[in-house]
């Protein structure tokens, strides 16, 4: 336990210097960039941190109203996009020609632009909600299926014969031998594919929608100068919340396969 302490003590002091340095050196520029240099527009280039922030407290409950809804869409929409994910993956490790129908597909669809697939989704569905949760779970459904087949195949040979040779089920197979040695490679596509949803929801709403934190991102956008401050709110808020989704990813890992090398105590102390 000591050792645990220690080692989350490590990782969070550095980072919070980062974090004190960074915000230091964006404030120095900001003054720099306004007071020193005297660039047109200064404001609207590098804000005052402190400003910024003052600018949560005053408009906090309309960014929390705003950002749970465009969080909401984001998490249907990624739940089906892992869901989707999951079967193709397991159907492609279980035929070679599910995988050869499937894969150039899956990836073809990739190289379709985002910018251009929403709006055509937007005109076929009609409805700015069902629009976000399809373009999420769209853009979640590939990383999370190439990053699990990877992980189903990656059983040893040795561990594969063992269980045949107790003549074990396909599916007992599956269940007690590639379904745990997929969940690395599993959450590592959650942990990509989580961010992205949040991105793809925000951009369907600067697409027009009506709620959203895309929606005040746009509209203060709009109004120029005099609301730089919400704006960079906004955009900062849309980080905060593509960081937090990535962080339970990372959380749900922990407590779902806390066997992985790099979750195990070092040294041998608890």
């Amino acid at each position: 336990m000591r050792f645990q302490v220690l080692s989350i003590r490590g990782r969070l002091v550095p980072l919070v210097v980062w974090f004190v340095a960074l915000l230091a050196l964006w404030e120095g520029l900001s003054w720099f960039l306004l007071d020193v240099a005297r660039v047109p527009l200064a404001q609207s280039k590098l804000p005052f941190v402190h400003k910024v922030a003052a600018s949560f407290f005053t408009y906090g409950s309309t960014l929390l109203k705003e950002g749970g809804v465009t969080l909401g869409n984001a998490s249907l929409g990624f739940l089906l996009g892992a869901a989707a994910g999951v079967l193709l993956a397991v159907l492609m490790s279980l035929s070679v020609w599910m995988e050869r129908l499937a894969f150039p597909y899956a990836v073809a669809s990739q190289m379709i632009p985002i910018l251009g697939l929403a709006p055509i989704i937007y005109g076929i569905v009609r409805d700015e909600q069902v629009s976000r949760i399809l373009i999420s779970g769209y853009i979640t459904f590939f990383p999370v299926a190439l990053n699990m087949l990877r992980g189903l195949r990656s059983v040893s040979p040795s561990s594969l014969e063992l269980m045949q040779s107790y003549a074990a089920g396909t599916w007992t197979i599956y269940w007690k031998l590639r379904l745990p040695a997929s969940l690395p490679g599993l959450f590592g596509g959650l942990k990509i594919a989580a961010p992205l949803a949040v991105t793809g929801a925000i951009l369907v709403e600067l697409m027009g929608a009506q709620r959203g934190i895309g929606v005040l991102m746009l509209r203060n956008l709009y109004y120029g100068p005099s609301h730089t401050y919400m704006f960079w709110s906004t955009v900062i808020a849309g980080a905060v919340m593509g960081i937090a989704s990535f962080l339970l990813m990372s959380l749900l890992e922990r407590l779902v396969s806390p066997w992985q090398p790099e979750f195990r105590p070092k040294g041998g102390v608890d």
